[in-house]
């Protein structure tokens, strides 16, 4: 699913015939699309409310099918069918009516919503006259446009009066929703994001899925272990890991158990869709994010001579831009400078492997990829508790804790209150910009500066 994010597509792919069915798949510019299908389902000489009133829904229709991506999560290679008794007529190579196709011009950027709805509904239709459905009927809107109702008052007719029609802010290439490389334990993003509101979700209807308490973007342990129950009850590699199949399989059961592809939709709210990380970075940015990219992006240009070094900061200005774009060169990337999604699929895989060869140090230690919060237990935390406690004999505001490693209250308020004495979010979890400011802290106090990994180029062995 398209993750709250709503555009009208640059194209679409048909299947011409009905889903099963061995037929070609054509792949048309959106705009044509909307045309082609109007011409084929409804009649030129209508009233043109009737008509504008028809494209709203045909348009609505579509869009409901690639914002849900009704086709896709099941595996197929395509968005919509030109079969009727799915979804609507679409026959290839045909004439266009001239006043439809200057109608569609005009109108192919606004669709239809229920009122505190994000996504596309599901405007079901039929002709009326040889069948009769619950949605529209296309006969039916020539009737009550002669008895001179606006297209809104025709749509309201038939979907009730709680719906708008808005305009899609812009036209764009379809992105799959899959975020391009599997989520695993580890990982913050967005997507994660996503993945932990479904689960709450879909855990309302089968219980045995549990409930995560914070959908806060973080993979932790917890996350995996519902991802891994998830898997069970749908017959599921059993991984805790979130790939491309979980994910499909994630957003079918989701727009399922929500019936957005259903005239009576449960409806995707704007809290369900707000997310907590920006969906890219680039040059003008600053603030935590930047701050937690940059580190990961150091500790590469430490590792590959071809990526820029770079100083952690928070702001995102030329150099960090320069950098990326070395990134993206090293990695086979468009060199945007721009830290997208598979900018940052490719960073943090890059930045995996060089944790798995670090060569082990009591001054310099890379940020495990797990991020640390109460209730987590791991050696990390003891190593965490460790650079905390031996801070606390410079800094009197940071008190010592136990290395039990246990993330208990106590580790809780001695990060935080090291957070708030260097300028960080005092939230208590340990993410990578955190870590930074801690395990540099430390090996500052204890060993001299320019002990960090991106300070001490000899300390991994270098890539080209």
């Amino acid at each position: 699913m398209q993750n709250g994010e709503m555009f009208i597509p640059e194209s679409i792919t048909v299947h011409l015939g009905a889903p099963d069915s061995d037929a070609a798949n054509v792949t048309v510019s959106y705009i044509n699309y909307l045309k082609n299908v109007a011409s084929s389902e409804i009649y030129p000489t209508w009233p043109e409310n009737a008509l504008r009133a028809n494209l709203y829904v045909i348009n609505t229709f579509a869009l409901n099918r690639i914002y849900t991506e009704w086709y896709r999560s099941r595996g197929y290679p395509f968005d919509i069918t030109s079969s009727t008794q799915y979804d609507q007529a679409f026959v290839y190579g045909r004439e266009i009516f001239g006043n439809i196709s200057e109608l569609a011009e005009r109108l192919f950027p606004y669709y239809i919503r229920r009122q505190g709805s994000v996504e596309p509904m599901f405007a079901a239709f039929c002709d009326g006259s040889r069948v009769s459905c619950d949605g529209l009927s296309q006969w039916g809107t020539v009737g009550l446009a002669n008895q001179g109702k606006t297209p809104y008052e025709i749509l309201q007719y038939y979907y009730g009066e709680n719906i708008d029609i808005v305009r899609s802010p812009e036209i764009r290439g379809i992105r799959p929703s899959y975020p391009g490389a599997p989520l695993t334990l580890g990982m913050v993003s967005n997507d994660v994001q996503t993945v932990q509101v479904q689960l709450n979700r879909i855990s309302v209807n089968f219980p045995a899925i549990p409930k995560i308490a914070d959908t806060d973007g973080i993979f932790d342990a917890h996350t995996g272990e519902v991802v891994r129950v998830f898997q069970s009850v749908f017959d599921l590699p059993e991984t805790g890991i979130v790939d491309e199949a979980t994910w499909n399989r994630l957003s079918l059961i989701y727009i399922s158990v929500k019936r957005l592809a259903e005239l009576q939709s449960e409806g995707l709210s704007y809290d369900e869709i707000q997310r907590n990380f920006p969906n890219v970075l680039r040059e003008g940015d600053f603030g935590h994010a930047v701050r937690s990219f940059q580190y990961y992006l150091a500790v590469i240009g430490a590792y590959y001579e071809s990526v820029i070094p770079i100083t952690i900061d928070g702001t995102f200005g030329k150099e960090t831009a320069d950098s990326v774009r070395s990134f993206q060169q090293t990695f086979g990337l468009p060199q945007t400078g721009i830290v997208d999604r598979q900018t940052w699929n490719d960073m943090y895989a890059a930045y995996a492997g060089i944790l798995e060869s670090e060569i082990p140090s009591e001054c310099v230690k890379l940020y495990p990829n797990l991020v640390l919060r109460e209730g987590v237990s791991s050696p990390y935390v003891r190593t965490l508790q460790q650079y905390l406690t031996y801070i606390s004999q410079f800094d009197s505001k940071v008190q010592a804790v136990q290395d039990t490693g246990y993330f208990g209250p106590l580790t809780k308020a001695s990060v935080q209150a090291f957070q708030r004495e260097y300028g960080l979010t005092a939230n208590g979890t340990v993410g990578a910009a955190t870590w930074d400011a801690i395990s540099g802290t430390y090996s500052e106090l204890r060993c001299g500066s320019g002990k960090r990994p991106y300070q001490a180029p000899g300390y991994i062995i270098r890539a080209t």
